[in-house]
């Protein structure tokens, strides 16, 4: 198959291999494209079930989950066959780009380590708050490729995984941004060179506005090696003062010296006092969703939406479920215990922009899971001031355990125990309400995956929420 030619559909026999929500959107418009859809899922109902049972002989397309690893045997037999291997982004991008008129929607893309959904979620409701059609899709959610052939969507607002990216090559996105680079899935990868390498591809012939974190200086590396498409304007944004071709933040307002707006000399967007989901009660600012706010506010601008629009979306935005949000309260005022939860920081990274967010010793730490191979021990030096105490889950807590002993071994731990594993949850509730004091939080950020012990992200923090409101209620009396 060429990337500069059509793709004739009706002579393609496609695999869709995975059957997850995104598979599903797969072969519908595989089917509907008059492709020949042959699936394969271990556990879902499809041609084969058994990857050693596959006919490659007539396969040439195959989209692929994300479930299915580099160097896993489909991949291999996929490779050794010469099969072209596709994300479901890249096969939505083909459907768009092979579209007669050319109609379908732009898109804008958001990518990075964390802060993705988040980002995702702030931009599109900036564009939806201008009054076009801008749904939030793909990682988050709902797969690009059932909307990309929706004629009232005005643009497509997507976030993209590493993963996705894998197996995405030919996208060229009106707006694009990566967030954040840190350590993460680089089993998955191979390394770090091959995860950061995946999330660059979101920048090569972007049109309009290529948008990065200033502040990390791998995710400038990377911006300043971008392709884009001639004409295409760099943003950077960042927490300090911005530099010409910034956003940033001076005395507490948000400045645009990037050019979006007025002339690089600056021109006042924003007080971040405005943005109350930005910040703790007593005004302390939340850095990482400020980061996000100004990645979303770069994107939007750069796409053309108006000052008054972005500003206006942003002050009624709240974060979505499970990223630093209050569940429970005991008491009001300063010396009241806040249980947050922060289940989607599932690596050191997000757990670091969690915690740092907070006074020092303020957090009592609900912490562990999965730990995919991660240390922990950078993580605890940096932020060892935080903790007032630790309470540990997962099934994986040698590496958390090792790094509290070495970086904090002041601090107060307990370890709940793996079973039974459908109390995990009520236990780390009981155990950290018991260290908590008036003016402190139960921070729920665990660095780590959930699959150990719950069935995702959003599931553990739906339990912690359900823990922290039984235990304020029972001690609220």
């Amino acid at each position: 198959m060429n990337h500069n030619n059509p793709i004739l559909w009706q002579h393609e026999h496609v695999l869709v291999a995975g059957l997850g929500v995104s598979g599903k959107s797969a072969v519908a418009q595989c089917e509907h494209l008059g492709a020949m859809v042959s699936t394969f899922d271990a556990h879902a109902q499809a041609t084969w079930n058994n990857e050693r049972d596959i006919d490659w002989s007539s396969i040439t397309i195959m989209v692929v989950s994300p479930v299915f690893a580099p160097t896993s045997e489909l991949m291999q037999q996929a490779i050794a066959h010469h099969i072209r291997v596709m994300s479901e982004v890249e096969l939505a991008w083909h459907i768009r780009v092979e579209h007669p008129d050319h109609s379908y929607a732009p898109w804008i893309g958001i990518t990075g380590t964390n802060g993705k959904t988040t980002t995702t979620e702030m931009t599109a409701a900036m564009l939806q708050h201008a009054g076009l059609h801008a749904p939030a899709v793909g990682n988050i959610g709902v797969p690009v490729s059932q909307v990309v052939t929706d004629s009232s969507v005005d643009a497509c607002v997507v976030e993209l995984s590493s993963f996705q990216m894998h197996t995405t090559d030919s996208l060229r996105l009106r707006c694009a941004a990566i967030t954040n680079l840190a350590d993460d899935h680089l089993d998955w990868h191979g390394g770090f060179k091959q995860y950061a390498a995946a999330k660059a591809k979101v920048y090569h012939g972007v049109t309009d506005v290529l948008v990065y974190n200033a502040d990390d200086k791998r995710v400038t590396a990377l911006a300043m090696n971008a392709k884009p498409a001639p004409g295409c304007r760099t943003v950077g944004f960042t927490l300090h003062e911005p530099q010409s071709g910034q956003i940033g933040v001076v005395d507490g307002v948000i400045i645009d010296r990037s050019g979006l707006v007025s002339d690089e000399q600056g021109s006042a967007l924003a007080s971040i006092s405005q943005f109350t989901h930005l910040c703790e009660p007593d005004g302390t600012v939340y850095p990482h969703l400020l980061a996000d706010a100004l990645c979303a506010m770069a994107l939007a601008l750069g796409y053309g939406i108006a000052v008054e629009d972005v500003v206006e979306a942003l002050k009624s935005f709240s974060p979505g479920g499970h990223r630093i949000a209050t569940v429970a309260s005991l008491g009001a005022g300063e010396q009241s215990i806040r249980f947050i939860d922060d289940s989607k920081a599932t690596n050191a990274h997000a757990a670091l922009a969690s915690l740092s967010s907070f006074a020092d010793g303020q957090v009592v730490w609900i912490a562990g899971g999965l730990a995919k191979g991660s240390r922990f021990e950078d993580l605890i030096a940096q932020m060892h001031n935080k903790l007032s105490a630790v309470v540990v889950i997962g099934v994986d807590q040698e590496p958390m355990l090792h790094a509290l002993a070495q970086e904090a071994p002041d601090i107060p731990v307990t370890r709940i125990a793996t079973e039974p594993k459908g109390t995990v949850m009520e236990r780390a509730v009981q155990a950290a309400g018991q260290y908590a004091r008036g003016g402190q939080v139960v921070l729920m950020a665990p660095a780590c995956a959930s699959m150990d012990q719950f069935v995702s992200y959003a599931d553990r923090g739906d339990q912690f929420a359900k823990a922290a409101r039984t235990w304020v209620e029972a001690h609220g009396r």
